[in-house]
């Protein structure tokens, strides 16, 4: 299903300590992070909606779960900010281009159409008269004369 997105060896050497172990639910073991990493940089790259996620990184709604999970957390912006302090730069100029993140094909469309807007003598065709009792017409009648 295309390309495999991974990190090199030096790389993970850098960020592995960075993530939060995980243990196990249950009598289950924990996955190894770097192959759910891998699957969110995947993400990342592709855009491409969660269970679109190739199976070489593990189930898609685990490797969501863990994502989530992190978010909450703040594990990539502890992450960041830790990467930014290792190579002493100014975080504050970071920023993501929109050519590199990608939108899905089903995020692209619209879905009804465009839609014209009204000219103001159609609204007042279409809109209802308002009710107004004999009373007040035959006062606001007066007030204007």
């Amino acid at each position: 299903m295309g390309e495999r997105i991974g990190v090199s060896d030096e790389e993970w050497a850098l960020i592995g300590p960075l993530l939060p172990s995980e243990r196990g639910r249950g009598c289950r073991p924990a996955q190894d992070n770097r192959l759910y990493f891998e699957g969110m940089m995947w993400m990342a790259r592709t855009g491409s909606q969660w269970r679109h996620l190739p199976d070489d990184y593990g189930k898609w709604n685990s490797v969501f779960r863990r994502y989530r999970r992190w978010i909450k957390t703040g594990v990539f912006d502890a992450m960041l900010e830790t990467l930014a302090e290792m190579v002493e730069r100014d975080r504050s100029a970071d920023m993501i281009e929109s050519t590199i993140v990608r939108a899905h094909h089903c995020a692209v469309g619209i879905k009804r159409g465009l839609r014209k807007p009204r000219r103001l003598a159609d609204r007042a065709a279409v809109s209802p008269q308002s009710f107004m009792p004999d009373a007040m017409l035959k006062a606001a009648h007066l007030a204007s004369c």
